[in-house]
């Protein structure tokens, strides 16, 4: 696991070139703070920031081939390296390390711009071909690894975060106006953009040629988007069962030590299950979670059932409000901001385990592939909701929920708040149902809160959520649950879950590997007939089958609880302060965004429980904190002096 970062180009960078490297990787120190390394050549340098995972002390990067003709830089692991490792030495090939990146060297000699077809793993990785005066960057399949870059005449930058970029004294920090957009609409920057203007995320499954002066994006690998197989359900328990067990075993591998995020939902327990039967030693496992009032969002007596189940070597975290400290620290790892408190639960938990190892292994992805989330159930209510008659549906019910208390911190109005966005919706066609139940500022809200007009569209609001609207369009073809899925497998689970998950844990300086996205794993399910993901209101049907043999009846029938913070709550008291600084009257004005009575109707609204506006403020929060940090200028530590944190370990 690494940062990676570098240039090519016929304009010389304005420091030398080792200057220039040094600057760069010193900004991702975080991600590899065992080593470092630099390549220099005619017009390119490469720069890595080294976290040892696979042979410790042979795997220092840039790595070449035996001729040093072909340099390479990689983020990431790549989880089938033996195997490949042992057909490149049959046809000749000569390895001077254990390490996994030498593989890569050597597989783009025998097979060109084919070899990233070959890789099963997460990776963001720089490949220069001195022969061709070729670069090549590429991204995995499903985007685990980041890979940001900026096209200047004459010049190409990257690196596994923007913050790299930007330590070029002339790189302009503008804000991307469309992106703004589309993160108003979604709670997070969808790829290829980014909110700095002119640095772009490589999309997933894609690589970059840079050539002869110029640039070529190629796409390698798209989630499929298969006719469901027809298999008896017994079959597909069996197949599913088998290769989750297959992609947990390859995740293992490593020269150091490793454990699970564990929260107790069916994801991270399968992950631990499969983990079990798989070592004699305990697996270490590390949980958060609240106190108090906040409980509702407790998961640590479910942690505690699995880790008895299986006799791991259990850690806990519980977090308090003053740990809101940390927001401005967050932000800055996180290159963009994120409308998805997960970030803060994720870091925490992450700093937790790498006290004692070095790798760990996260459930995430589970809910995308098999149909966990409680959005996937429209189609199922739709069936119920069509029988009620039409001034009741469209009138009356509509007017009964408005009056209805919404908050998510409480079962029975966290109820309302999805009835309130079910039936806001309904009566519109599956894909523009499903855009409003995860859209956070729907087009018209965006309208009143946006100041200006900001990309050109008629109304500045058009464009809301225009990459989930294009995967949607790419998957016409596909059923309605499917359909679904699939676009969020390409937006939502790369840019907002699998972001958070590498920056955050990288913020710690621990490897994350997410056994449910492999690739493998995403074609299986793809060709899983819908009525096995969701059944009735039965959600993640099928694998449930497939794991309960493993796991306790109690994790089995628990009901579905997002992995995140309270911040709804604590945005009502605990974090009253902070809003008042972030999204003052006088804040909102100096900024020049957005229009300052929307968003005081929206903090009034949340107060009282009219709606609930967690996500919606905490995205304003998030964005003026990046604002001020990547805009601006400032050093997160001189972001708004919050509250001290208070954490209790045990």
């Amino acid at each position: 696991m690494c940062g990676i970062y570098g240039y090519v180009g016929s304009r010389p960078p304005a420091a030398s070139p080792e200057a220039l490297l040094a600057r760069m990787g010193g900004v991702l120190e975080h991600r590899g703070p065992d080593d470092f390394g630099h390549y220099v050549g005619r017009g390119v340098g490469l720069g890595m920031r080294r976290l040892s995972i696979i042979d410790v002390a042979g795997g220092h990067q840039p790595i070449a081939n035996e001729d040093e003709t072909v340099w390479l830089v990689l983020n990431g692991e790549i989880y089938n390296f033996q195997s490949l490792r042992r057909e490149l030495e049959a046809k000749g090939h000569r390895f001077r390390t254990r390490t996994d990146t030498e593989v890569i060297v050597h597989l783009y000699e025998e097979e060109g711009l084919d070899f990233f077809r070959r890789l099963r793993g997460m990776f963001g990785l720089a490949l220069w071909d001195a022969k061709r005066e070729r670069l090549v960057l590429g991204r995995d399949r499903i985007g685990e690894k980041p890979l940001y870059i900026r096209r200047e005449p004459g010049r190409l930058l990257f690196a596994s975060e923007m913050k790299s970029i930007l330590q070029l004294g002339d790189v302009p920090r503008r804000l991307n106006l469309t992106a703004l957009e589309e993160y108003l609409a979604l709670g997070y920057v969808p790829a290829p953009l980014s909110l700095i203007e002119g640095i772009e995320k490589l999309l997933p499954g894609h690589y970059l040629v840079a050539e002869q002066g110029r640039t070529e994006d190629r796409e390698y690998w798209d989630v499929p988007i298969a006719a469901p197989e027809d298999r008896s359900e017994e079959e597909w328990v069996e197949r599913v069962r088998a290769k989750l067990l297959e992609t947990v075993k390859m995740q293992l591998v490593s020269d150091v030590p490793l454990g699970a995020f564990l929260s107790g939902g069916i994801d991270s327990s399968t992950i631990v299950a499969a983990m079990a039967k798989m070592t004699d030693r305990p697996v270490k496992t590390y949980s958060i979670g609240y106190e108090g009032e906040h409980s509702y969002y407790n998961e640590l007596p479910y942690a505690k059932i699995v880790a008895q189940a299986f006799g791991t070597d259990h850690h806990e975290i519980v977090v308090r409000p003053e740990v809101s400290e940390l927001l401005p620290k967050l932000v800055w790892h996180l290159d963009e901001p994120v409308a998805d408190s997960a970030c803060l639960t994720t870091y925490l938990v992450s700093k937790l385990a790498r006290e004692s190892v070095t790798v760990i292994l996260s459930g995430v992805g589970g809910d995308e592939l098999f149909g966990g989330y409680r959005r996937y159930l429209g189609n199922s209510f739709m069936k119920y909701y069509k029988l009620l008659p039409g001034p009741l549906r469209k009138k009356w019910l509509p007017a009964l929920l408005a009056r209805v208390p919404q908050d998510r911190h409480s079962s029975w109005k966290d109820y309302a708040r999805y009835a309130a966005a079910f039936v806001k919706s309904a009566e519109l066609d599956p894909a523009a149902r499903y855009m409003g139940y995860v859209t956070v500022f729907a087009p018209h809200v965006q309208h009143d809160l946006l100041k200006n007009k900001l990309s050109g569209n008629s109304d500045g609001a058009d464009s809301a959520a225009a990459a989930l609207q294009d995967y949607f369009r790419r998957a016409a073809h596909a059923d309605s649950l499917n359909r679904i899925i699939y676009a969020d497998l390409k937006t939502s689970l790369a840019d907002d879950l699998l972001a958070l998950t590498d920056r955050m844990s990288m913020a710690a300086s621990i490897e994350c590997r997410a056994p449910l996205v492999d690739f493998e794993l995403i074609d299986l399910a793809s060709r899983m007939p819908s009525s096995l993901k969701v059944r009735g209101f039965a959600m993640k049907y099928l694998l449930k089958k497939a794991v309960a043999p493993w796991l306790p009846r109690e994790i089995l029938a628990r009901k579905k609880r997002g992995f995140g913070a309270p911040v709804g709550a604590w945005l009502k008291k605990d974090l009253q302060s902070i809003v008042g600084d972030l999204l003052s009257e006088e804040q909102v004005r100096r900024r020049g965004l957005f229009h300052w009575p929307a968003i005081q109707c929206l903090i009034a609204d949340h107060s009282a429980e009219r709606r609930d506006y967690t996500d919606q403020l905490l995205a304003l929060v998030m964005l003026e904190l990046w604002c001020r940090i990547y805009l601006d200028g400032n050093d997160w530590k001189t972001a708004p002096a919050l509250p001290a944190e208070h954490i209790s370990v045990r």
